[in-house]
Protein backbone atom coordinates (compact mmCIF):
# COMPACT_ATOMS: atom_id res chain seq x y z
CA UNK A 1 0.00 0.00 0.00
CA UNK A 2 1.32 3.50 -1.14
CA UNK A 3 2.27 5.19 2.16
CA UNK A 4 -0.28 8.34 2.61
CA UNK A 5 0.88 11.93 1.95
CA UNK A 6 4.29 10.70 0.94
CA UNK A 7 6.79 13.81 -0.18
CA UNK A 8 9.99 14.53 -1.82
CA UNK A 9 12.27 17.38 -0.49
CA UNK A 10 14.74 18.94 -1.57
CA UNK A 11 17.13 20.92 0.97
CA UNK A 12 18.25 22.97 -1.00
CA UNK A 13 19.37 26.05 1.57
CA UNK A 14 20.42 26.20 5.42
CA UNK A 15 20.81 28.50 8.30
CA UNK A 16 20.20 27.88 11.51
CA UNK A 17 18.16 25.55 13.03
CA UNK A 18 15.04 25.54 9.97
CA UNK A 19 15.67 25.11 6.29
CA UNK A 20 14.25 28.32 4.91
CA UNK A 21 13.81 26.73 1.18
CA UNK A 22 11.32 24.40 3.30
CA UNK A 23 9.08 26.98 5.35
CA UNK A 24 6.62 27.30 2.69
CA UNK A 25 6.10 23.37 2.22
CA UNK A 26 5.18 22.44 5.94
CA UNK A 27 8.43 21.25 6.62
CA UNK A 28 10.99 22.40 9.16
CA UNK A 29 14.14 20.61 10.56
CA UNK A 30 15.72 20.66 14.19
CA UNK A 31 18.75 19.41 14.57
CA UNK A 32 19.25 19.51 18.95
CA UNK A 33 17.84 17.70 21.20
CA UNK A 34 16.80 20.84 23.23
CA UNK A 35 15.46 22.72 20.18
CA UNK A 36 11.52 22.73 20.47
CA UNK A 37 11.51 24.47 16.72
CA UNK A 38 7.70 22.41 16.90
CA UNK A 39 5.63 24.32 14.11
CA UNK A 40 1.83 25.25 14.20
CA UNK A 41 -0.28 22.11 13.17
CA UNK A 42 0.23 22.32 9.70
CA UNK A 43 4.12 21.95 10.23
CA UNK A 44 5.76 18.73 10.13
CA UNK A 45 9.00 18.72 12.29
CA UNK A 46 11.77 16.65 12.01
CA UNK A 47 13.93 16.45 15.11
CA UNK A 48 15.98 14.38 17.35
CA UNK A 49 17.43 12.72 14.69
CA UNK A 50 19.07 8.98 15.49
CA UNK A 51 22.09 9.22 13.47
CA UNK A 52 23.28 12.56 13.72
CA UNK A 53 23.56 14.78 10.46
CA UNK A 54 21.92 12.35 8.51
CA UNK A 55 20.38 15.00 6.50
CA UNK A 56 21.98 17.65 5.03
CA UNK A 57 21.39 20.71 2.57
CA UNK A 58 21.07 19.37 -1.08
CA UNK A 59 19.11 15.89 -0.16
CA UNK A 60 16.45 14.83 -1.03
CA UNK A 61 14.22 13.01 1.65
CA UNK A 62 11.03 11.19 2.01
CA UNK A 63 8.52 11.95 5.14
CA UNK A 64 5.70 10.31 5.53
CA UNK A 65 2.91 12.56 8.08
CA UNK A 66 2.08 10.26 11.77
CA UNK A 67 5.72 8.92 11.56
CA UNK A 68 9.01 8.92 12.82
CA UNK A 69 10.85 8.09 10.10
CA UNK A 70 12.78 9.91 7.07
CA UNK A 71 14.36 8.23 4.59
CA UNK A 72 16.51 9.85 2.83
CA UNK A 73 16.43 9.23 -1.10
CA UNK A 74 19.43 11.60 -2.13
CA UNK A 75 22.50 12.69 -0.16
CA UNK A 76 24.77 15.06 -1.84
CA UNK A 77 28.01 14.50 -2.07
CA UNK A 78 28.28 10.79 -1.17
CA UNK A 79 30.20 8.28 -3.48
CA UNK A 80 27.16 5.96 -4.05
CA UNK A 81 23.36 7.36 -4.43
CA UNK A 82 21.34 4.63 -5.72
CA UNK A 83 17.69 4.45 -6.42
CA UNK A 84 15.33 1.54 -5.19
CA UNK A 85 13.12 0.27 -8.24
CA UNK A 86 11.39 -2.46 -6.54
CA UNK A 87 11.69 -5.37 -4.17
CA UNK A 88 10.22 -8.00 -6.47
CA UNK A 89 12.77 -10.57 -8.31
CA UNK A 90 12.86 -13.18 -10.76
CA UNK A 91 15.81 -14.73 -9.00
CA UNK A 92 16.62 -15.18 -5.27
CA UNK A 93 20.30 -15.61 -4.58
CA UNK A 94 22.34 -17.72 -1.95
CA UNK A 95 24.36 -14.49 -1.19
CA UNK A 96 21.67 -11.61 -1.96
CA UNK A 97 22.19 -8.41 0.10
CA UNK A 98 18.56 -7.56 -0.62
CA UNK A 99 16.07 -10.58 -0.37
CA UNK A 100 13.11 -10.19 -2.15
CA UNK A 101 9.82 -9.50 -1.33
CA UNK A 102 7.06 -10.25 -3.53
CA UNK A 103 4.71 -6.99 -2.50
CA UNK A 104 2.77 -4.07 -4.63
CA UNK A 105 5.72 -1.57 -4.37
CA UNK A 106 4.63 0.61 -7.72
CA UNK A 107 4.67 3.17 -5.59
CA UNK A 108 8.88 3.63 -5.85
CA UNK A 109 8.33 3.98 -9.46
CA UNK A 110 6.55 7.45 -8.72
CA UNK A 111 9.24 8.08 -6.16
CA UNK A 112 11.90 7.75 -9.04
CA UNK A 113 10.19 10.16 -11.46
CA UNK A 114 9.94 13.00 -8.52
CA UNK A 115 13.11 12.19 -6.99
CA UNK A 116 15.22 12.14 -10.45
CA UNK A 117 14.46 16.12 -10.99
CA UNK A 118 15.72 17.10 -7.62
CA UNK A 119 19.55 15.83 -7.86
CA UNK A 120 21.77 17.66 -8.37
CA UNK A 121 22.78 18.53 -11.95
CA UNK A 122 26.40 17.91 -11.70
CA UNK A 123 25.49 15.04 -9.93
CA UNK A 124 28.54 11.77 -11.41
CA UNK A 125 26.81 8.89 -10.79
CA UNK A 126 23.37 8.04 -9.89
CA UNK A 127 22.66 3.71 -9.46
CA UNK A 128 19.04 2.22 -9.56
CA UNK A 129 18.87 -1.14 -8.03
CA UNK A 130 16.47 -3.71 -6.67
CA UNK A 131 15.19 -6.71 -6.71
CA UNK A 132 15.07 -6.15 -9.99
CA UNK A 133 14.70 -3.31 -11.91
CA UNK A 134 13.06 -4.84 -15.51
CA UNK A 135 10.37 -6.20 -13.61
CA UNK A 136 8.78 -2.95 -13.65
CA UNK A 137 8.11 -3.11 -17.53
CA UNK A 138 7.61 0.04 -19.46
CA UNK A 139 7.88 2.01 -16.42
CA UNK A 140 11.78 1.49 -16.29
CA UNK A 141 12.02 3.36 -19.97
CA UNK A 142 10.12 6.17 -18.39
CA UNK A 143 12.40 6.19 -15.04
CA UNK A 144 15.46 5.97 -17.74
CA UNK A 145 14.08 8.70 -19.81
CA UNK A 146 13.54 11.22 -16.94
CA UNK A 147 17.34 10.87 -16.08
CA UNK A 148 18.17 11.37 -19.45
CA UNK A 149 15.55 14.53 -19.58
CA UNK A 150 17.00 16.12 -16.10
CA UNK A 151 20.69 14.52 -15.80
CA UNK A 152 21.79 13.84 -19.23
CA UNK A 153 25.50 14.46 -17.93
CA UNK A 154 24.85 11.77 -14.91
CA UNK A 155 26.10 8.45 -15.61
CA UNK A 156 23.12 5.82 -14.73
CA UNK A 157 24.28 2.68 -13.48
CA UNK A 158 21.38 0.06 -13.00
CA UNK A 159 22.01 -3.52 -11.93
CA UNK A 160 19.51 -6.40 -13.48
CA UNK A 161 20.17 -10.10 -13.87
CA UNK A 162 19.50 -9.44 -17.36
CA UNK A 163 16.56 -12.30 -17.91
CA UNK A 164 13.97 -10.25 -19.22
CA UNK A 165 16.32 -8.66 -21.97
CA UNK A 166 16.02 -12.19 -23.36
CA UNK A 167 12.84 -10.72 -25.09
CA UNK A 168 14.31 -8.89 -28.08
CA UNK A 169 12.04 -6.55 -28.11
CA UNK A 170 11.42 -5.62 -24.71
CA UNK A 171 15.73 -4.92 -24.97
CA UNK A 172 14.86 -2.89 -27.89
CA UNK A 173 12.06 -1.11 -26.24
CA UNK A 174 14.35 -0.18 -23.40
CA UNK A 175 17.59 0.80 -25.46
CA UNK A 176 15.13 2.81 -27.56
CA UNK A 177 15.18 5.38 -24.95
CA UNK A 178 18.86 6.26 -25.72
CA UNK A 179 20.33 7.29 -22.96
CA UNK A 180 24.23 8.54 -23.58
CA UNK A 181 25.47 7.45 -19.98
CA UNK A 182 23.72 4.28 -19.33
CA UNK A 183 25.59 0.74 -18.17
CA UNK A 184 24.30 -2.45 -16.96
CA UNK A 185 25.39 -4.36 -14.32
CA UNK A 186 24.75 -7.50 -15.10
CA UNK A 187 26.14 -11.16 -13.08
CA UNK A 188 27.49 -14.06 -14.59
CA UNK A 189 28.58 -16.15 -11.87
CA UNK A 190 29.84 -19.22 -13.64
CA UNK A 191 30.73 -20.77 -16.98
CA UNK A 192 28.89 -23.50 -16.24
CA UNK A 193 24.95 -23.14 -16.46
CA UNK A 194 24.14 -25.54 -13.58
CA UNK A 195 26.19 -23.75 -11.08
CA UNK A 196 24.72 -20.19 -12.16
CA UNK A 197 21.31 -21.28 -11.99
CA UNK A 198 21.93 -22.54 -8.36
CA UNK A 199 23.50 -19.51 -7.24
CA UNK A 200 20.35 -17.74 -8.52
CA UNK A 201 17.84 -19.86 -7.50
CA UNK A 202 16.41 -20.32 -10.66
CA UNK A 203 16.51 -22.97 -13.23
CA UNK A 204 17.33 -21.73 -16.83
CA UNK A 205 18.19 -18.33 -15.34
CA UNK A 206 21.82 -18.36 -17.42
CA UNK A 207 20.10 -19.49 -20.70
CA UNK A 208 18.23 -16.23 -20.02
CA UNK A 209 20.93 -13.85 -18.81
CA UNK A 210 23.20 -14.70 -21.73
CA UNK A 211 20.06 -14.47 -24.32
CA UNK A 212 19.80 -10.91 -22.66
CA UNK A 213 23.20 -9.59 -22.81
CA UNK A 214 23.69 -10.55 -26.60
CA UNK A 215 20.15 -8.70 -27.56
CA UNK A 216 21.75 -5.66 -25.38
CA UNK A 217 24.74 -5.28 -26.86
CA UNK A 218 23.35 -5.84 -30.21
CA UNK A 219 21.12 -2.95 -29.56
CA UNK A 220 24.67 -0.52 -28.12
CA UNK A 221 24.26 -1.14 -24.67
CA UNK A 222 26.67 -0.68 -22.29
CA UNK A 223 27.61 -3.62 -19.98
CA UNK A 224 29.24 -4.55 -16.93
CA UNK A 225 29.42 -8.28 -16.29
CA UNK A 226 29.43 -8.89 -12.37
CA UNK A 227 31.15 -12.00 -10.46
CA UNK A 228 30.43 -12.76 -6.62
CA UNK A 229 32.77 -14.60 -6.04
CA UNK A 230 31.61 -17.90 -3.50
CA UNK A 231 32.52 -21.43 -2.98
CA UNK A 232 30.48 -22.54 -5.87
CA UNK A 233 32.00 -20.16 -8.36
CA UNK A 234 35.84 -19.60 -7.62
CA UNK A 235 37.72 -22.48 -8.41
CA UNK A 236 36.22 -21.91 -12.06
CA UNK A 237 37.26 -18.12 -12.32
CA UNK A 238 40.06 -18.81 -14.83
CA UNK A 239 37.43 -20.92 -17.08
CA UNK A 240 34.75 -18.15 -16.41
CA UNK A 241 37.33 -15.67 -17.41
CA UNK A 242 38.00 -17.32 -20.48
CA UNK A 243 34.08 -17.98 -21.00
CA UNK A 244 34.08 -14.31 -20.83
CA UNK A 245 36.50 -13.19 -23.07
CA UNK A 246 35.80 -15.57 -25.99
CA UNK A 247 31.97 -14.65 -25.98
CA UNK A 248 31.25 -11.41 -24.04
CA UNK A 249 33.91 -9.19 -25.44
CA UNK A 250 31.74 -6.62 -25.93
CA UNK A 251 31.25 -5.67 -21.95
CA UNK A 252 32.88 -2.75 -20.95
CA UNK A 253 34.07 -3.54 -17.81
CA UNK A 254 34.36 -6.81 -15.42
CA UNK A 255 33.80 -6.40 -11.46
CA UNK A 256 34.95 -9.26 -9.42
CA UNK A 257 32.99 -8.86 -6.04
CA UNK A 258 33.76 -9.83 -2.27
CA UNK A 259 30.48 -10.48 -0.56
CA UNK A 260 28.54 -8.61 1.90
CA UNK A 261 27.39 -9.94 5.19
CA UNK A 262 24.03 -9.70 4.80
CA UNK A 263 20.36 -10.89 3.77
CA UNK A 264 20.70 -13.80 2.43
CA UNK A 265 24.45 -14.10 2.69
CA UNK A 266 24.50 -14.46 6.26
CA UNK A 267 21.92 -17.18 6.21
CA UNK A 268 24.11 -19.36 3.72
CA UNK A 269 27.38 -18.29 5.13
CA UNK A 270 28.19 -22.36 4.93
CA UNK A 271 27.73 -22.71 2.05
CA UNK A 272 29.24 -19.44 -0.03
CA UNK A 273 32.31 -18.22 2.30
CA UNK A 274 35.57 -17.76 0.96
CA UNK A 275 38.85 -16.25 2.16
CA UNK A 276 40.26 -14.26 -0.62
CA UNK A 277 43.30 -14.80 0.59
CA UNK A 278 43.37 -18.88 -0.10
CA UNK A 279 41.81 -18.26 -3.48
CA UNK A 280 45.21 -15.07 -5.02
CA UNK A 281 46.57 -17.46 -7.33
CA UNK A 282 43.40 -18.19 -9.13
CA UNK A 283 42.05 -14.56 -8.57
CA UNK A 284 45.38 -13.40 -10.44
CA UNK A 285 45.28 -15.38 -13.20
CA UNK A 286 41.85 -14.67 -13.66
CA UNK A 287 42.53 -10.55 -13.52
CA UNK A 288 45.30 -10.88 -15.95
CA UNK A 289 43.94 -12.94 -18.19
CA UNK A 290 41.10 -10.14 -18.81
CA UNK A 291 43.14 -7.27 -18.35
CA UNK A 292 46.30 -8.60 -21.00
CA UNK A 293 43.79 -8.81 -23.39
CA UNK A 294 42.33 -5.55 -23.06
CA UNK A 295 39.31 -5.63 -20.95
CA UNK A 296 39.17 -3.42 -18.26
CA UNK A 297 38.88 -5.17 -14.78
CA UNK A 298 38.42 -4.26 -11.00
CA UNK A 299 38.04 -5.85 -7.16
CA UNK A 300 35.38 -4.63 -5.24
CA UNK A 301 34.74 -5.42 -1.93
CA UNK A 302 38.74 -6.89 -1.11
CA UNK A 303 40.70 -5.42 1.12
CA UNK A 304 44.67 -4.36 0.04
CA UNK A 305 45.46 -6.68 2.55
CA UNK A 306 43.70 -9.64 1.30
CA UNK A 307 44.98 -9.22 -2.08
CA UNK A 308 48.77 -9.69 -3.55
CA UNK A 309 51.07 -6.36 -4.03
CA UNK A 310 49.83 -6.54 -8.10
CA UNK A 311 46.14 -6.89 -7.50
CA UNK A 312 46.05 -3.80 -5.75
CA UNK A 313 45.82 -1.36 -8.93
CA UNK A 314 42.93 -2.82 -9.90
CA UNK A 315 40.80 -2.84 -6.34
CA UNK A 316 39.73 0.75 -5.96
CA UNK A 317 37.88 1.69 -2.76
CA UNK A 318 34.07 0.33 -3.80
CA UNK A 319 32.14 0.04 -0.96
CA UNK A 320 29.24 2.48 -0.67
CA UNK A 321 29.90 5.22 1.90
CA UNK A 322 26.86 4.45 3.96
CA UNK A 323 27.58 1.25 4.18
CA UNK A 324 31.41 1.33 4.56
CA UNK A 325 33.39 1.01 7.90
CA UNK A 326 37.52 0.62 8.95
CA UNK A 327 37.99 -2.39 12.04
CA UNK A 328 40.29 -0.46 14.78
CA UNK A 329 43.11 -2.15 13.88
CA UNK A 330 42.91 -0.28 10.57
CA UNK A 331 43.91 3.19 11.75
CA UNK A 332 47.52 2.40 11.72
CA UNK A 333 47.63 1.11 8.12
CA UNK A 334 49.57 2.99 6.03
CA UNK A 335 47.01 2.42 2.69
CA UNK A 336 43.85 3.00 4.87
CA UNK A 337 42.76 5.68 2.86
CA UNK A 338 42.92 3.59 -0.45
CA UNK A 339 41.64 0.84 0.67
CA UNK A 340 37.49 -0.52 0.27
CA UNK A 341 37.67 -1.33 4.07
CA UNK A 342 34.68 -3.53 5.47
CA UNK A 343 31.18 -3.44 4.99
CA UNK A 344 29.23 -2.12 8.63
CA UNK A 345 27.36 -5.32 8.52
CA UNK A 346 30.75 -7.37 9.03
CA UNK A 347 31.63 -9.89 11.75
CA UNK A 348 34.67 -11.65 12.56
CA UNK A 349 33.55 -15.01 10.87
CA UNK A 350 33.60 -12.52 7.80
CA UNK A 351 37.20 -11.52 7.73
CA UNK A 352 40.39 -12.95 5.84
CA UNK A 353 42.63 -14.92 7.93
CA UNK A 354 45.38 -12.08 5.90
CA UNK A 355 43.78 -9.33 7.95
CA UNK A 356 46.44 -7.00 9.11
CA UNK A 357 47.60 -3.16 9.21
CA UNK A 358 49.99 -3.02 6.32
CA UNK A 359 53.26 -1.23 7.28
CA UNK A 360 56.45 -1.01 6.44
CA UNK A 361 56.56 -2.38 2.36
CA UNK A 362 59.42 -1.94 0.37
CA UNK A 363 59.46 1.54 -0.32
CA UNK A 364 60.15 1.08 -4.43
CA UNK A 365 57.00 -1.44 -4.14
CA UNK A 366 54.98 0.82 -1.88
CA UNK A 367 55.27 3.81 -4.54
CA UNK A 368 54.43 1.98 -7.44
CA UNK A 369 51.76 0.58 -6.73
CA UNK A 370 50.19 3.70 -4.58
CA UNK A 371 50.77 5.54 -7.76
CA UNK A 372 48.58 3.31 -9.95
CA UNK A 373 45.71 3.23 -7.17
CA UNK A 374 45.82 7.37 -6.75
Amino acid sequence: MKPKDRMSINLVAFSGMILPALENSRVRLVRGQGDTGVGNNQTITVRNMRTPNVVAPGDVIRLVEGSSRVSVLYRRGSNSNTLLATERCNSFCLMCSQPPRDIDDHWLVDDMLATIPLIDKDEVQLGISGGEPTLLGDDLAAVIFQAKRFLPETGLHILSNGRRFSDDAFARMICAVKHPKLMWGTPIYSDSPETHDYIVQSAGAWDETLAGLFNLARNGASIEIRIVLQQENVERLGELAYFIFRNLSFADHVAIMGLEPIGFARRNYDKIWIDPAEHTDVLRDAVFFLANRGMRVSLYNLPLCSLPHDLWAFAPKSISDWKNTYLPECQSCSVRDRCCGFFRTIHRDWISRSFSPIGNLDTALTEETLEALS
